[in-house]
Formats: C-alpha cells, sequence, structure tokens
C-alpha cells in the first residue's frame, strides 16, 4: 500500500513540475499598456465605443484596433490620457451628444387612439407602426430611452424625452433605444435644431402637431450662410455650415425650430 502511495505522490510531483515548467515556458505576456488603459476607462460598460465592455475595448486599444477617442463617456481628457499612453496624436473635434428630435408633448401634438399596453416604446410602436401619436415620425413618451440611459441624461416630460446635454455622454444607447429613430448624435456646439421628423405635407404635418415642420421654407429664405434645405417636406440643418445667428429661429411659423439656450432645450421644458 505504501509503495503505491508513494508511487502516486512522485508522479504528482513531476508532473507538477512539468506543468509549472510549460505555464512559463509558454506563458503570453500581457502587454503592460493593456492595464495601463483599462485602469482609466470610466468602467461604465455602456458599449458606446462599439465594445461589450470596457475591458474589451482597453484591448482594442492597447493592441491598436480602437481608437484612442473611441470611448464617449471620458470625452476629451480621457482621449488625451489614452493618446499618452498609446503615443499617438489625436486631434481635437467637436464633441456629440444626443438630441430628440420631437417636440410633440400632450396638448401639442394629436393622439389618434389611446395606448394601454406595456410601458415600451417598442411595443406601442408596433401598433400601426407609429403608436398612438397622430405623427407617424412623434415621440411616444414611454421612457425606454430614459431606462436605457446609464447616465440619468433622459427626463421624460408632458410625454416626450428630454436630453440633458450637460449630462450625456454620447454612449449611443438611447439612439439604440427608440423605435422611431427619433434620437440623433449632433455637435454640442451647435444651438439651433430642427426639432421634427414628421415628412408628411404641411397641412398634414401641422393637423397632426402644432411645432411640426411645415416645409414652408421661411427659414431657408433668412439663412445667412445657406445652412437650411428642404427635402422631402422637412427642413434640414447643415452643421457644418451653420454659424447659430438664429434668424431661422424667429422665422419659424411653427416653432419647430428652436435654439438652445441651457442644458436642456428650452422648447421642450417649456
Amino acid at each position: 500500500m505504501l509503495p503505491a502511495i508513494l508511487s502516486l505522490a512522485a508522479m504528482g510531483f513531476i508532473f507538477g513540475g512539468l506543468l509549472a515548467f510549460a505555464g512559463q515556458k509558454f506563458a503570453v505576456a500581457e502587454d503592460p499598456k493593456l492595464e495601463e488603459v483599462n485602469a482609466i476607462l470610466p468602467g461604465a460598460n455602456c458599449g458606446g465605443c462599439g465594445y461589450p465592455g470596457c475591458r474589451s475595448f482597453a484591448e482594442a486599444v492597447a493592441a491598436g484596433r480602437a481608437p484612442v477617442d473611441g470611448c464617449p463617456v471620458g470625452r476629451a481628457q480621457l482621449t488625451q490620457a489614452l493618446a499618452a499612453i498609446m503615443g499617438v496624436k489625436v486631434t481635437s473635434s467637436d464633441p456629440l451628444v444626443a438630441r430628440v428630435y420631437c417636440q410633440g408633448r400632450e396638448g401639442v401634438a394629436l393622439d389618434k387612439a389611446g395606448y394601454r399596453g406595456f410601458a415600451d416604446c417598442a411595443a406601442a410602436a408596433s401598433l400601426s407602426g407609429r403608436g398612438a401619436k397622430a405623427c407617424p415620425a412623434g415621440c411616444l413618451g414611454l421612457g425606454t430611452c430614459q431606462r436605457a440611459c446609464k447616465f440619468d441624461a433622459i427626463t421624460m416630460r408632458d410625454g416626450v424625452a428630454v436630453v440633458d446635454i450637460e449630462a450625456c455622454t454620447a454612449c449611443g444607447q438611447c439612439v439604440k433605444s427608440c423605435p422611431k429613430d427619433l434620437i440623433i448624435m449632433a455637435p454640442k456646439a451647435k444651438p439651433v435644431h430642427v426639432l421634427c421628423l414628421n415628412t408628411e405635407r404641411g397641412a398634414v404635418a401641422r393637423k397632426h402637431c402644432q411645432v411640426a415642420c411645415i416645409a414652408c421654407r421661411a427659414c431657408v429664405r433668412v439663412c445667412p450662410p445657406g445652412a437650411i434645405t428642404v427635402d422631402n417636406n422637412l427642413a434640414t440643418i447643415d452643421y457644418r455650415l451653420c454659424d447659430g445667428c438664429g434668424a431661422c429661429v424667429e422665422k419659424c411659423p411653427t416653432h419647430c425650430l428652436v435654439r438652445e439656450t441651457d442644458p436642456t432645450l428650452a422648447a421642450a421644458a417649456s
């Protein structure tokens, strides 16, 4: 009995030694930059970088597969820190924030029916493709984007989602959650916006929502830099040309054009 035990013990010792040797011989050295990168990431795991979590993003940055400015949460300060670790240079760019392109709050937008289902925008949108709102591009106001935001940057006001641009990290989760694609990433520095995506003809759009774009082109005629065009019954702004003068805002008869004056859109907050 004893010889057998000693034999097994000896074999265990030998195999253990072989495994330890193999572990050291074939170990893959981890890039020290990986831990440096991972240590300064915000740890939000929001997915805004396109990776499932901060660790995955750190691995991609350390391996040179992801850009150092790929984390929307950390913004410019984090980008510069990552650039220093990776030994690369970055050029500054205008930060983006999420904006809800709808002002169809209660009392302003017409409801075509009542909704008594799940408090989920995707579920509501399954009703005739637009939900209870008469406007096909109207915010459903059920808070799906608010729940998707991990940074408490979205609130519901009178049935419309409103983004606090100072709290927004541009992670993009709200954009993904909106079944009507009403939330768009736009330059934070630009104050003027057409907060409507309704492409119905003017009379119909106005009937469905008092603050809808009616494609009257009044904004086009008064825009000094020519930043506004009307296509498919909807005015849009070329942010590269817009200088924020606000002439279009003053001229818009339905007030679908707004000028941002505080961390949340003044028109949506009123």
